[in-house]
């Protein structure tokens, strides 16, 4: 089997699914901008995929466009709660089954509920594919639905400095 042939749980759950779907590959990146070229989409079509810990043992995927910012008091409004924290890289592989960078809710180990921006609405969108260098092209709906997940505005807009 070739690297091209090589599947990940992710491809397998997106074709499970039957979800239309396209696979893009390419070497290691260092930022989402580098990954957003390599896979030729605007950066804003690359979604992050983070995993946030709620309470002890209680996680959440929360899924931002990649030109947005996660909004943590956004979420917090969401979730009820006053608290949430990002799991160190050991945690967050142990509850998804996935390296930080190749994070994605398709073939988790664990189905953590989703929450998706309203930027996904409507959208072609690229979410890491379950190994470094593999992305999935979906439509936002069907992520959406196949996680029945919740949609808010959850992100804010990024502002560079100049």
């Amino acid at each position: 089997m070739t690297d091209d042939e090589r599947t990940t749980p992710a491809i397998e759950a997106v074709r499970a699914a039957g979800i239309d779907h396209t696979v893009t590959r390419h070497g290691r990146v260092r930022s989402l901008e580098e990954a957003a070229a390599a896979r030729g989409i605007e950066p804003r079509d690359l979604i992050k995929t983070l995993v946030v810990r709620v309470s002890e043992g209680e996680h959440v995927f929360v899924l931002v466009p990649g030109d947005r910012i996660f909004s943590w008091a956004k979420v917090r409004a969401l979730l009820g709660t006053n608290r949430i924290s990002m799991p160190d890289a050991a945690e967050a592989k142990s509850v998804t089954g996935y390296e930080r960078g190749t994070i994605t809710p398709f073939g988790s180990t664990t189905r953590l509920p989703v929450i998706a921006d309203t930027h996904l609405r409507g959208r072609s969108i690229s979410l890491g594919g379950g190994d470094h260098g593999v992305g999935l092209t979906v439509a936002g709906d069907d992520v959406i639905r196949e996680f029945e997940a919740t949609v808010a505005d959850i992100s804010d807009e990024e502002t560079r400095r100049a």
